[in-house]
Order: structure tokens, then sequence, then C-alpha cells
């Protein structure tokens, strides 16, 4: 009778698999299987004396071969003569997929950038994880251009979100190369959807939208019973948090864990800390002042804490389910531009152009570039449409200019 042969796996198991758990071949041949080096055993009856008995093989060809020379011998003792083998060489550019995702996670939170690009690269990182083990896949090197190709057709960003994240699968690919863990750039034909480095114009909301928005917040009325953990919430509330998007462009990340003892000073709203190492403000009115701290002395400083949890993802959430229903509620909007939180801080730049403010002030109180201010808000800049007029105005003065003739029906 044959040996059965099976692999039994360890604690410290490559997969992943529970300890002493046992596969087969046939089984570990299945897709998604996720590979390891624990050892193969042999069970069966050799001389009449039934054994279990580890192979020392991980490889199942392998194991195979030691099994038949076992039965050959009809003995669980037989030891088949090997050639010398040579020295081992431990390849230790042969990093894991672990290891080197863990590595490049490192390097970015080391260059201290921002939380929520930091969180837009262990998403990433989680995402190519998952492939990888969909693949079987447990050393970087595994991974080819094809699996590449296979990686990035899967997504199903919109165009802009999908060249973003093929910068961060680039700049992986880029840090791995540096370290010689991979000895070829395999995303090198891997390019941007096509119309994704076209700028598009940002929407903020317009002054009409702004105004059903409020009247919306009226509707949802006074505070109602909280849910468990959490405290009552109103129109007034909702509205509180829309004037403070408005009149900051904060983020709805932090809005919604606005901590008025460290960010309000007088009618000064800290932003952030500027380039230059100092604090930069902006400035709200009074009334706006009034309702924050009539908030704090009912709430404290965290005025719009959903519940007991400081989780800046959690509160965010809570603050886009309750948005959500002002803006069902203050609608329609238009199909190619939904009302979202992020259009608060679109309504901030929006308002500062149109008062005639200079651009590089407005991209300072943002936190972006001259440049970037421009591209997506040029139809609210205008000392653009200005230059533009003048610049038409010069070029077309001394053209010649035809006389005018009456013509039929008293048009001249």
């Amino acid at each position: 009778m044959a040996l059965r042969l099976y692999r039994r796996h360890r604690k410290e198991c490559e997969g992943g698999h529970p300890e002493d758990a046992r596969s087969g071949e046939f089984e570990e041949g299945r897709r998604g299987w996720k590979r390891c080096a624990c050892l193969i055993h042999a069970s069966g009856t050799l001389g009449g004396k039934f054994t279990r008995k580890q192979t020392g093989k991980s490889n199942w060809d392998e194991a195979k071969e030691t099994a038949a020379d076992w039965e050959a011998a009809k003995s669980w003792d037989h030891e088949p003569k090997e050639p010398p083998a040579e020295p081992k060489v431990i390849d230790e550019t042969r990093i894991t997929i672990e290891n080197a995702t863990e590595s490049f996670i490192a390097s970015r939170t080391n260059r201290g950038i921002a939380a929520p690009t930091l969180s837009k690269y262990k998403t990433f990182i989680k995402q190519l994880r998952a492939y990888c083990d969909s693949r079987g896949y447990l050393r970087l090197d595994q991974l080819t251009v094809a699996d590449m190709d296979r990686f990035y057709a899967s997504w199903t960003d919109g165009k802009c979100a999908k060249a973003k994240k093929l910068d961060r699968l680039k700049s992986f690919v880029k840090f791995c190369l540096k370290r010689k863990w991979l000895t070829e750039d395999i995303t090198e034909d891997l390019s941007a959807p096509q119309g994704s480095s076209v700028p598009a114009n940002k929407m903020p909301f317009t002054d009409a939208e702004l105004a059903r928005i409020y009247e919306a917040c009226d509707q949802i009325g006074g505070p109602k019973p909280p849910g468990p953990g959490c405290r009552p919430w109103g129109g007034e509330d909702v509205r509180d948090f829309v004037l403070l998007s408005v009149y900051t462009g904060l983020r709805i990340s932090d809005v919604s864990t606005f901590n008025i003892e460290e960010r309000l000073k007088g009618n000064d709203v800290f932003l952030r800390m500027h380039k230059t190492k100092k604090e930069l403000y902006t400035w709200i009115p009074d009334w706006l002042v009034a309702r924050l701290r009539a908030g704090e002395e009912k709430y404290g400083p965290l005025i719009f804490r959903a519940g007991s949890a400081m989780n800046m993802r959690a509160v965010s959430e809570r603050w886009r389910e309750n948005l959500g229903r002002v803006f069902k509620m203050a609608g329609p909007f238009p199909a190619d531009e939904p009302a979202t939180p992020h259009r608060f801080r679109h309504t901030f730049v929006r308002i500062l152009l149109e008062k005639g403010v200079p651009v590089a002030d407005v991209a300072e109180l943002v936190g972006d570039t001259e440049e970037v201010v421009r591209l997506h808000y040029a139809r609210w800049v205008p000392e653009r449409q200005a230059r533009l007029t003048k610049i038409l105005k010069d070029a077309f003065d001394d053209k010649p200019r035809p006389k005018l003739v009456s013509m039929p029906g008293g048009r001249a």
C-alpha cells in the first residue's frame, strides 16, 4: 500500500495556516492557496510497522522521491544516499511581500506626510497584499509585468483617482528597485488613463444652493434622541458645521474633530502650521464665534464630537451621514456636480476669489500652490478674465473697423 503524503503546518507558517493543520498536494493546487515551506510528512505501513514520519522536504516532488525510497526498501529506517550538498547560499534580496510593504509604509511615515495621505498609502498597500494573496505569492520577486497589468485592470476608481493610485504603485516599485529587492521596473509599461491629467474645475456651492442647505437644516428641527453612546443632534448643529466649513475652508475631518480650546482664539481659527513654521489663522465673524461658544457650553470643547469615539475616520463618517441627509433634503443637485462635504472647501475659495482676494493669499489659506488654485478655480479668478480681456482689446485695437450702414428692417 502506497504511503500517504501530507503537509503539516508549523506555528510560524508563512501562509498563515493553523498550527498542526494538514493539507494535500491537490488541495494546494487550488486557486488562491497561500503557499508555505512547512515540511511534508508520510504515513503508512512498511515492514508490518505503521508510522508517521517527516520526509524532510517541503517540495512535493522531492517528498515523493523520499517516500518511494522507503517503499522500495520496505523500511522507515532506510536513508537514501545523496551526493554531498553544496553549501546553501541564502539570498537575502528575496524579501517577502509583507516585509517590503511594511518597510514602504514605514518610509512614508518617517517622511511625516499628512495623515490623510498616509491613509491612502495604507489602503493601496492593503489592496496590493490582497492581490498577492489571491495569487498565492509570498516573495516580492514573484510579481511580474503581467501581474501589474492584472492588478491595474482590477481598479474601479475614476480617471483621476486611478492615476493617483498608479503613482503610488510606481513609487512602491521605485522604492523596491532602489533597495535591489526587484531587478526590473515591472510598472514601466503602465500609463495613467487618458484625460486624467486634464485639470477639472472645482465645483463650489452657489449662494442659492447654500441657502437651500441652510433651509434644510431648519427643517431637521431640534435635537433628536441619541443612539447608543451618542449625544443628541439637531438642525442647528448641522448648520454650525456647515458655517464653520464655509468660513474656514477646513476639511470635514478637521471640522468633525474641531477643538475650540486649541483652534479658536478670539475671532481667529487656527488652520495649520505655515511652511515658515508660524501658525496660520483665518478670521470668522462675531456671530459665528458666539454660535460656536454656545455649542462649547453645551457639549464641551469638542463641539462636533458624535459620541465617545475620537477616531477621525469614525467621526467624519458620522458627519458624512448627517450632511448626506441635509443634501437630500436640499436637492436636487446636478448629476455631474453631486453635493459633497468637500464642496464647502471649494465654496470658501470661490467666495474669496469673487471678492478679489489675490490668488497667492487664497492659496496660502487653503494650503495649495498658486498654480493649483489657478488651474482648478480659473472661472472664479477676476484678474484672469480682466487680463485676457485686456489682451484681446490691445490685439484688435488698431485693426480696421467697417463702416456701419443701415440694414433693411432698421438694423444698423
